[in-house]
């Protein structure tokens, strides 16, 4: 990769000698030279003579328009740079474990916080006794894989002004305190370690993100601006419980926030419906198939009243905030499609993940995205064979989704799963993570669906953003064996990205 120098400084930039990736129609178009000019693409064509800009030499590589992450929440994946993992662990028994070698290695007041574990398939849950057996008078968090329960002992529920209690916190309660970790002594991440993640993100291609971070993302975002942080675009969510902040400022979805500097916006109203499959708190219309005798929550549980939920729905509607509901089981999903019905909201449903027939031709009916993370099902796989054995073949439908006309986004959830942008596409093209062939690959995307999935809805055609990846392989190719073409998906060279006219990754 050549440069000129002082490429990355300003915004405007002429990408020379890349072949650009149609995203529309099968193909790529020829050596192409591609000019961006106060951070938005001005004129693609060939022989493009420079114009005062600094010059990137694509030296033939493919050019496609930049990456967005749909689904992120950016402060907890800094932070996981210093969990311990205790993801695949069998039981209370083996995370105390972990736990206790880690407290050994980290001497200290410092609070301990482990990711990972999945309790939907252990024969119990843990208690606070046992983490108080591992560190009595130090904070100790352990967070569930999919983020939707927390289990403390008694030194970090005394931090956060929680009574005693047995057992872990599940679904509102915890994520009360899941935006709070940093009251937690050594928890809140610093700046490096936040401008060494946004680093990551470049080199894998992203130029943007929806952060539906729990602690106001609208607040940090602009203060990162400020403070020189200027290699990606975002859209910060809101909650509920801050949405009255927001529509004070007369904030709007897709409006620029102050101190932003046009690289931030206002996203979406975050609403969680349900929970998750993994703690048995995803709302389902039948039971799960495990559900014990007696059970009080055998179909999983809503986290919202229907009436609640279309509330909501009304009140960011008539605000001008879109809405991104999280929605797993199919009873929730059906509730959601339901109030953007009702409300005439406008938005996504997040993860989409287990959804009836019937409510398929819905998305595409009300204009509703389903913003999946396919990499999910790897995770879901295994599990889903036991609580919903008798459903996995409505479980992330995207092919169903796109086939019937509706708009798909393709996200990570990160820290559920990695940021990685070429990870996801992998899966959704092959939809497995290891040996086994695909799991119900009749919802397979192929490699430029996905793409397409991935890249906000741009292309690059003169009054697109400025945002645009060189890559050293083909993106859009596919071989006779899913597994290989995800192979090489997964391996993906990421030659520069450029964001706003910025180049904000160079491969070395």
């Amino acid at each position: 990769m050549r440069t000129r120098e002082g490429v990355g400084v300003g915004e405007s930039l002429l990408v020379r000698g890349g072949r650009v990736v149609a995203l529309d129609e099968d193909g790529t178009g020829g050596v192409l030279d591609v000019r961006v000019r106060d951070g938005a693409i001005v004129e693609v064509g060939p022989g493009l003579a420079p114009d005062g800009e600094p010059v990137l030499d694509a030296a033939g590589g493919w050019v496609i328009p930049g990456l967005w992450d749909a689904h992120v929440h950016f402060t907890q994946y800094v932070r996981a740079s210093t969990w311990v993992d205790v993801a695949g662990t069998a039981g209370p028994e083996e995370v105390c474990a972990r736990l206790a070698t880690a407290v050994a290695e980290r001497p200290g007041d410092r609070a301990v916080v482990g990711f990972g574990y999945r309790s939907g398939p252990w024969s119990r849950v843990g208690t606070v006794a046992e983490l108080d057996a591992v560190a009595a008078g130090r904070p100790l968090v352990v967070i569930a894989g999919d983020a939707h329960n927390g289990w403390l002992n008694s030194a970090a529920l005394a931090a956060f002004g929680l009574p005693p209690r047995t057992g872990p916190l599940v679904e509102n309660e915890w994520f009360a305190v899941f935006g709070r970790l940093d009251d937690l002594p050594g928890v809140s991440p610093t700046p490096e370690q936040e401008d060494a993640v946004v680093a990551e993100l470049a080199a894998r291609g992203l130029v943007g993100l929806v952060d539906l971070e729990f602690d106001a993302p609208f607040r940090a975002w602009p203060a990162r601006v400020e403070r020189g942080q200027r290699s990606l675009r975002v859209r910060a969510g809101v909650y509920p419980h801050q949405l009255d902040e927001v529509l004070a400022a007369g904030w709007r979805t897709g409006k620029a926030l102050p101190g932003g500097d046009d690289l931030v916006a206002m996203g979406p109203l975050k609403i969680i419906a349900d929970g998750s499959m993994g703690t048995r708190t995803a709302w389902c219309c039948r039971p799960y198939c495990d559900a014990a005798p007696g059970d009080p929550h055998p179909a999983g549980v809503a986290n919202l009243s229907e009436e609640e939920l279309r509330g909501l729905f009304a009140r960011a509607e008539g605000a001008g905030l879109a809405v991104a509901a999280h929605a797993i089981g199919d009873r929730a999903n059906q509730a959601v499609l339901d109030a953007f019905a009702v409300t005439g909201a406008s938005g996504s449903v997040e993860h989409a993940q287990l959804l009836r027939h019937v409510d398929v031709p819905r998305f595409a009916g009300h204009g509703v995205t389903a913003s999946m993370q396919p990499h999910h099902l790897v995770a879901d796989r295994d599990p889903a064979g036991v609580l919903w054995a008798d459903r996995t073949d409505r479980l992330y439908l995207a092919r169903s989704i796109l086939d019937g006309g509706g708009k798909l986004a393709l996200g990570s959830d990160a820290p559920v799963s990695p940021p990685d942008p070429w990870l996801a596409i992998a899966t959704a093209v092959h939809r497995s993570g290891d040996g086994r062939p695909g799991w119900h690959p009749e919802q397979s995307l192929t490699p430029r669906e996905a793409l397409a999935a991935s890249v906000d809805g741009q292309r690059v055609v003169p009054g697109a953003r400025g945002d645009l990846v060189v890559l050293g392989a083909d993106p859009v190719a596919e071989d006779a064996d899913p597994a290989t073409t995800a192979a090489r998906l997964r391996a993906m060279g990421v030659r520069a990205t450029v964001c706003a006219g910025r180049v904000t990754h160079r491969e070395s």
